[in-house]
């Protein structure tokens, strides 16, 4: 997945993307309202996460323009312990789901992936493509019923292509997934990548075709 974080308290904001990431996810992370009102405004993610309180322009805020502007992306928001009324005033503005702070992170990544599972256009828990099995729930991907050995950056690769099947995606659009928009990324990085996914899925069907100057693709044999 790629999420959106806007948390002020940096301690904080900094556990949570290592724990994402340590899950595969792309994170791109904000501090002021104000500038994440507008990085919102111009990009698009699998679920964004975003605390009340906030310099710049507070977090009911950002999602009441969020929603003005028709972005479905679903929202959790961070409240503080006892705040009912932020709470309410969240999920009135058009939050999907809160967390109290402080929370347990395994309960915030649980509770992530419950929202984009429930995203516009919801993708089947398993999916089949060419001879492999994507488990959307357990985020395994199956070749003759085993478990093929991704890890976490391969398979969000994998995850990426397969939501874009038979759509080129540019190579620039893969790194801001993978590792967040404006992140330091080595040139051969993404090429890398491909080419570790795309010997683990030789001979299951799947491709992963190459559009020189433009992007890649995944394409599946009968599909």
């Amino acid at each position: 997945m790629r999420i959106i974080l806007v948390e002020d308290n940096l301690n904080l904001a900094k556990g949570i993307e290592n724990a994402l990431q340590d899950q595969g996810h792309a994170v791109d992370h904000l501090d002021d309202g104000l500038e994440a009102d507008a990085f919102l405004a111009r990009h698009s993610a699998d679920v964004a996460v975003v605390d009340i309180n906030l310099p710049g322009l507070s977090g009911i805020e950002i999602i009441r323009r969020l929603r003005g502007r028709g972005e479905p992306i679903p929202v959790l928001i961070l409240t503080a312990r006892g705040k009912t009324s932020e709470r309410v005033a969240g999920l009135d503005a058009g939050a999907d789901d809160y967390l109290v702070k402080p929370f347990d992170m395994e309960e915030l990544i649980a509770r992530l992936r419950a929202l984009a599972r429930r995203r516009p256009q919801v993708a089947p828990e398993l999916e089949t493509v060419g001879q492999l099995v994507y488990d959307r729930v357990r985020r395994t991907v199956l070749h003759a019923d085993r478990p093929l050995d991704l890890p976490r950056r391969e398979l969000a690769l994998f995850e990426l292509l397969l939501e874009h099947r038979g759509r080129l995606i540019e190579k620039d659009r893969i790194a801001d997934a993978l590792y967040g928009t404006g992140a330091p990324v080595e040139g051969n990085a993404v090429e890398l990548l491909i080419s570790r996914l795309r010997r683990k899925i030789d001979g299951t069907g799947v491709t992963i075709r190459t559009a020189r100057g433009l992007g890649y693709m995944l394409d599946a044999q009968g599909c």
